[in-house]
């Protein structure tokens, strides 16, 4: 087969080439073969990801550097302007990152909705990832395209390490979206009681309004989170301050 160039870049009805399957299912000697005989390194499928993408999505390393030595380009975009970093660091695969970073101009580079590597990473619960991206200068208080940081979303899917990592490395634990909501909101919208402990001890605004003017104690009681109510009114909440609607805290219960 391999003798007709034609079939060396041949794809599917999803445009995935040959060297997409070899490098997502990591058989490096069939990445290299297909290379040796003109496959076409960069090659994009219908959702514009390339080989790269394939293998840091499947964590597999060695294929990643033998793309790297072939040119592959490391800043190319699929069509959620997602690079072979963002995908890696979804994956938690930190070796592919290893690979990747001495060859990126920004390791910040965001995706279409603002995400960087470091917002794919902490969605995903991947702390050891995290703290890889954060030692070779991830923007900590990086904003995706809504203001949420990184630690909006650590704290809202209950990552309580990476926010305690996070912290450590001088997150603002005040931090807003564009809706005013902190991660002490998301905390207590998502009932994590362990994280709304965690940013009250590490000084945060236990009373910060979002622009509905609700504060993390309104959240928690219009979500239905009895542990986190305890917590707040443990740390002394305000329970007279009103809802936006002028109801009270104690109403809502």
């Amino acid at each position: 087969m391999l003798s007709q160039k034609e079939d060396v870049n041949w794809q599917d009805k999803e445009q995935r080439s040959l060297l997409h399957a070899a490098a997502y299912r990591g058989d490096t000697a069939i990445v290299e073969l297909l290379l040796l005989n003109g496959a076409t390194v960069n090659s994009k499928d219908k959702k514009w990801l390339t080989p790269l993408h394939r293998a840091c999505c499947s964590g597999n390393y060695n294929v990643v550097d033998i793309l790297l030595r072939y040119k592959a380009d490391v800043n190319a975009r699929d069509r959620s302007w997602q690079t072979p970093l963002h995908v890696a660091a979804a994956n938690n695969a930190v070796q592919c990152v290893e690979l990747l970073i001495p060859h990126l101009l920004n390791i910040n580079v965001t995706d279409r909705g603002g995400k960087t590597c470091l917002h794919h990473a902490v969605y995903n619960g991947h702390l050891e990832m995290c703290e890889y991206l954060m030692q070779f200068g991830c923007a900590i208080n990086a904003s995706d395209k809504k203001d949420r940081k990184a630690l909006h979303f650590a704290a809202y899917k209950g990552h309580n390490e990476i926010v305690k990592a996070l912290i450590a490395k001088d997150a603002d634990v005040d931090v807003k979206d564009r809706d005013l909501y902190t991660p002490l909101h998301a905390a207590a919208a998502s009932g994590n009681v362990e994280c709304v402990h965690i940013l009250i001890e590490a000084g945060c605004d236990i009373e910060a309004k979002n622009v509905y003017g609700n504060t993390p104690l309104h959240i928690a009681c219009l979500n239905g989170c009895p542990l986190v109510i305890k917590e707040l009114i443990a740390n002394r909440v305000n329970l007279g301050r009103l809802l936006s609607k002028l109801n009270t805290v104690i109403h809502d219960i």
